[in-house]
């Protein structure tokens, strides 16, 4: 071996810290994890508090408000702090409202803007010239170093750039598609924030997809704002995927996503026509039996309001779901006291609960978006009436997901594991939390299990076969009765083979 020892005039090299907070949905985590990835490619090192912090990311939600004040809450702990930040993401589109509240941040940038965080970052903290590495070019974002400018163009989506730094567990991770929306919802601001949709090729995902896989994640979600549009923009141009060619095209990219052995489980599906076939593929056992499907409301006369697709269609579209894959899950949200929503629209909207009778519900009442079209519509709802129509609405949607859990008292079900649940004076790995195909990790629910014979065997990321003892509103309590081996088919790197 060969030291290499310091000459007396040089320094030592001191890595630049960078501080990091992430806000918003799991599209914004993917941005998160790019410039992650990025600011680790160049050199500089993520620090882990504001302490030791020579500046700080904030990478921001803009979408309601309670998400815009949570942003601006953070840029403001931030600057407290007295380091340099940069905003990014959602809000970063509204500069004005930023500086507004915070006239001393270093730099904003718009949403998924990898190259121009880190133009601020070299500016605000350039790296220290070593006698060796700062000979070398720095990359651009997401480029090869053999890439021609016209290819960097194209990777402003992710089409070559797929995070390598994670934010999630190793056994599980988000894979965006796509880019921004086409649709005008009322209430959204979404296409104004993030412009109109921009697929990735469908090369690309798999490429993405394939490498998680090979190094160890079980579960994939899918996400973009409009997953069943994936494609429409490419005219649903065909990419090269091992040696051969594969159309951007929803149903296309599930079938060989499917053929890799690992959970696939599909968020933000609006229910377009080729969803159907999607559900078949659940019914054939390819992907997950889980669909997330916002659909905001009811009544076909505030949907139109909202200006929502398949308004009055909903209903007959899950049933036929569900004839063709019966264990099929579908979660959703709904938006409660939309302008102009009268007690016959909220008890239509409830009426829906009882006969969709989804397995998870999330709700949110009604708030101005700056810049969105419903805030100049008529009828807007007094608040304590939202309130009260909220908590209504959770009521039934608690009651049929008690129903619902129920039912499964008494199966044995696959479970990926999160995390230990060990009381003091436990064997590691006696008590454990996990979760079953019909639950996606933050928002569904979870599944308490003992370990039982196979305490301090399981670990973290293990898929395991349970016996559901007991269920209450939310959740299942079970005991784990086998550990099979998980066998993917994509070849697994030497130290994530087995378990």
């Amino acid at each position: 071996m060969t030291v290499v020892e310091q000459s007396p005039g040089q320094s030592q090299v001191q890595p630049k810290r960078v501080g990091f907070i992430s806000l918003g949905c799991p599209k914004a985590l993917v941005d998160s994890e790019r410039i992650l990835t990025q600011l680790r490619i160049e050199g500089y090192e993520v620090a882990p508090s504001y302490e030791g912090a020579d500046a700080v990311i904030v990478n921001t939600c803009g979408f309601i408000t309670p998400a815009v004040e949570e942003s601006l809450s953070a840029i403001g702990e931030a600057l407290e702090h007295g380091g340099k930040v940069i905003v990014t993401g959602c809000l970063g589109e509204r500069p004005e409202k930023i500086m507004e509240r915070h006239p001393k941040v270093a730099a904003i940038t718009g949403s998924e803007a990898v190259d121009d965080v880190m133009g601020h970052v070299r500016e605000l903290l350039p790296l220290d010239q070593h006698a060796f590495t700062g000979l070398l070019p720095v990359a651009a974002p997401g480029t090869r170093a053999d890439a021609l400018a016209p290819a960097r163009e194209e990777t402003r989506h992710g089409d070559v750039f797929a995070p390598t730094v994670r934010l999630t567990p190793r056994h599980y991770a988000y894979v965006k598609i796509a880019e921004g929306c086409n649709h005008t919802c009322a209430f959204c601001i979404i296409p104004k924030l993030r412009g109109l949709q921009v697929s990735r090729d469908a090369g690309a995902v798999l490429y993405e997809a394939y490498r998680l896989i090979a190094g160890g994640t079980k579960e994939l979600m899918i996400i973009s704002q409009d997953t069943s549009a994936y494609g429409v923009d490419l005219r649903y141009r065909e990419s090269e995927f091992q040696g051969g060619q594969v159309r951007a095209h929803l149903t296309d990219l599930a079938v060989k996503l499917g053929e890799m052995g690992a959970w696939v489980r599909m968020h933000y599906v609006y229910p377009y026509p080729h969803v159907e076939k999607i559900v078949e593929l659940m019914a054939q056992g390819k992907i997950l039996p889980y669909l997330d499907v916002p659909l905001q409301h009811a009544s076909p006369r505030i949907l139109k309001l909202m200006r929502r697709p398949g308004a009055g269609k909903q209903l007959a579209t899950i049933q036929r779901w569900r004839e063709i894959c019966p264990e099929l899950t579908i979660r959703s949200t709904f938006i409660v006291g939309f302008p102009g929503e009268t007690e016959e629209d909220f008890q239509e909207l409830l009426q829906f609960l009882e006969d969709a009778r989804l397995d998870r519900v999330g709700a949110f009442p009604y708030s101005d978006v700056e810049e969105a079209d419903a805030n100049a519509l008529p009828g807007a709802v007094p608040e304590e009436v939202k309130a009260e129509r909220l908590e209504r609405f959770m009521e039934v949607a608690q009651r049929i997901s008690t129903e619902r859990l129920a039912e499964k008292v008494g199966r044995v079900m696959d479970v990926i594991i999160d995390e230990f649940n060990d009381d003091e004076g436990d064997e590691k790995g006696t008590r454990l939390i996990g979760r079953t195909q019909g639950d996606a990790p933050g928002i569904d629910g979870q599944v308490y299990l003992f370990a039982g014979e196979f305490a301090g065997q399981v670990n973290i990321g293990d898929i395991v076969r349970a016996r559901i003892e007991d269920s209450d509103e939310y959740d299942l309590f079970g005991e784990v009765v086998e550990r099979p081996a998980w066998k993917p088919n994509v070849p697994q790197l030497g130290h994530f083979r087995g378990h």
